[in-house]
């Protein structure tokens, strides 16, 4: 975005861009997956579809380096899948919608076999769910499950090619009957049982538990079901394929910019109050105390951007 805004002209933003993409592309594994941390060279691994643990993963199959296998965890496989839908965009360079059609086909192999055909956070190189954090186990995950089957709709709608969608009436239907009876959708569902998956905490030891009642606050175990907006989406796409890309009316978020122009302190700064809930590895503020984010600057700094291209003559 900025590389463009200037026409490449700028040596340091020009020259930071292409740094931050060629690792990136080079972070890629061979089979199109990417690892949560990227430190080197990452080791192709043989190509096969998701399938369930043969050992017992309560106990067994903890990796101490998590970080390297391939992960979906945290929206992992979003935000890298937009970053080269982005870098496609404004460069033009097939190599990374190369990358981002390889991304797609992985997601196509990490579809778990019946009797649930959905997501997991993160899989070691035989595409088994695995542990990641303490509080992070091999399971299929409704959060992430929802993510990528967006994600594979984004790809579909980029690239035209119906093999992104193959996957999603079987993981639509899988989320639909899971659904929670409070309307959610848990985080973990216990691989093959599929029973809703929790943790319960005593100091820094974690248990597996399918009891809700007494959840730590840390972490987000249930998450919104968006199932029947996926639905609506996926039927859209099948029937009348990919749409042109409707130009941002500016008007749609005028009242947006006005918040948070008015937001701004008298620093030029957008200030946040710690809740007094953190997640883990967060730094620890008291309540109410003042911060800034970096989540909220993207956020808003993302915003003001979209209408100032929206309001370009």
């Amino acid at each position: 975005g900025a590389d463009g805004a200037f026409s490449f002209k700028n040596e340091a933003i020009h020259q930071s861009a292409m740094l931050a993409l060629d690792s990136l592309l080079r972070a890629q594994f061979p089979v199109g997956g990417f690892p949560q941390v990227w430190v080197g060279p990452v080791e192709p691994h043989q190509p096969r579809q998701a399938n369930y643990p043969q050992v017992d993963w309560r106990t067994e199959g903890r990796i101490k380096e998590y970080w390297n296998l391939y992960t979906l965890n945290d929206n992992v496989a979003v935000h890298v899948a937009h970053a080269l839908r982005d870098a496609y965009e404004v460069y033009g360079d097939e190599k990374y919608l190369d990358a981002l059609k390889r991304l797609g086909d992985f997601l196509i192999l990490a579809q778990m076999p019946e009797p649930q055909p959905a997501w997991a956070q993160q899989y070691n190189p035989q595409m088994q769910p695995v542990w990641a954090r303490r509080f992070e186990p091999p399971a299929i995950s409704g959060h992430e499950s929802q993510e990528v089957i967006a994600l594979l709709m984004e790809i579909f709608t980029l690239t035209g090619d119906r093999k992104y969608l193959e996957p999603l009436p079987t993981a639509i239907e899988y989320l639909r009957r899971s659904t929670l009876p409070d309307g959610r959708l848990a985080r973990y569902y216990e691989l093959e049982t599929n029973r809703p998956l929790y943790m319960k905490r005593d100091g820094d030891v974690y248990t597996l538990t399918y009891d809700d009642s007494n959840l730590p606050s840390h972490y987000g175990w249930k998450t919104g079901a968006r199932v029947d907006r996926l639905q609506k989406m996926f039927n859209q796409l099948a029937s009348q394929g990919p749409q042109p890309k409707r130009p941002l009316d500016p008007s749609s978020i005028a009242s947006q910019v006005r918040r948070v122009i008015s937001e701004l302190d008298d620093q030029g700064r957008w200030i946040s109050r710690a809740t007094g809930q953190r997640l883990v590895g967060q730094t620890k503020f008291t309540k109410g105390e003042p911060y800034i984010s970096s989540a909220l600057f993207s956020r808003n700094l993302t915003l003001l951007a979209d209408f100032i291209q929206a309001t370009a003559p």
